[in-house]
């Protein structure tokens, strides 16, 4: 059966610097803009050069080449420069950057994994190539944690013990290729003591489903990230579906896309639900009606 996922991803290029080209998924872009004047705003992250109104929309506007580790753009610069406005996780973001490439389709069976060799530069959710030049996507997730840290008791959930109960005999696995976001994730589960397993990789995923079905010990709640290198959650759910030994759990996809879109297709792969990430409160109530699901199945 084919799969109804796509496997194709588009991707926005752009440049921080003269010689690396770095790329983020379109779907987290709402549309680009040349440099505007900026509003100060006090006490902000060093990073935030400051405010534009961008069509009725007061948006804080972030240095990207500052925020991971690059040289700073200078004012002097600025004028030749382009601001990529982004929708992700509930915050309407702009990114300034030196320069726009273009927009391509990739599949994203060619995204990898960063090299291991890679590991200071921790804002990268993988690589790619094109036109023999290597692209560089960005984990804008983890960026924005380091600007906007979360109030670590605003992610807390709070659960009965009746629910405590009710979640700990259930297998988890969580599935989440960003680093801030499988450790979001793995909070939520440690602040309320419920067991979990946890992989970066759709394709590790299916094979530890498929094992611990044949274990006996199958996965109940399956928690994925739905913008993936190799095997993207849109067609892990469609593959977690068509297998007899995984077809029964209960599958939460999360982005950190604000779309309806993602949410629709979402379904059509056959998940449960799907989330905007990161809530920690939605995603223990959708985890607890999974596990109501698979108790009624026992």
């Amino acid at each position: 059966m084919k799969s109804k996922a796509s496997q194709s991803q588009g991707l926005l290029l752009f440049r921080l610097s003269q010689t690396q080209v770095f790329a983020l998924g379109t779907l987290k872009v709402r549309e680009l803009v040349p440099y505007t004047r900026l509003s100060k705003i006090p006490q902000s992250h060093p990073t935030i050069l400051g405010a534009s109104t961008i069509r009725g929309h007061t948006i804080p506007i972030i240095d990207m080449a500052a925020a991971i580790g690059y040289r700073p753009i200078a004012p002097e610069e600025r004028e030749k420069c382009y601001i990529i406005i982004t929708d992700c996780q509930r915050m309407i973001i702009g990114f300034l950057v030196r320069g726009i490439d273009k927009i391509i389709e990739c599949n994203w069976r060619d995204i990898e994994a960063p090299s291991s060799s890679l590991g200071k530069n921790a804002y990268l959710t993988g690589v790619t190539r094109f036109e023999d030049q290597l692209v560089q996507l960005l984990d804008v997730e983890l960026l924005l944690s380091k600007i906007f840290p979360d109030n670590p008791k605003a992610n807390r959930a709070i659960l009965t013990d009746v629910q405590r109960e009710k979640l700990k005999p259930m297998n988890i696995l969580l599935v989440d290729d960003s680093k801030v976001a499988r450790k979001q994730l793995s909070d939520a589960l440690d602040m309320i003591n419920i067991p979990y397993r946890v992989t970066a990789d759709g394709k590790e995923a299916l094979v530890m489903m498929e094992q611990a079905a044949l274990e006996h010990h199958p996965i109940d709640i399956l928690v994925s990230d739905i913008e993936m290198p190799g095997l993207d959650g849109y067609e892990l759910a469609f593959e977690v579906r068509d297998n007899p030994l995984t077809a029964k759990a209960y599958i939460i996809l999360h982005t950190s896309l604000s779309s309806e879109i993602s949410v629709s297709q979402a379904h059509q792969v056959g998940a449960n639900e799907a989330l905007t990430k990161f809530d920690a409160h939605e995603l223990i109530d959708a985890m607890l009606r999974g596990a109501d699901l698979a108790l009624d199945k026992r």
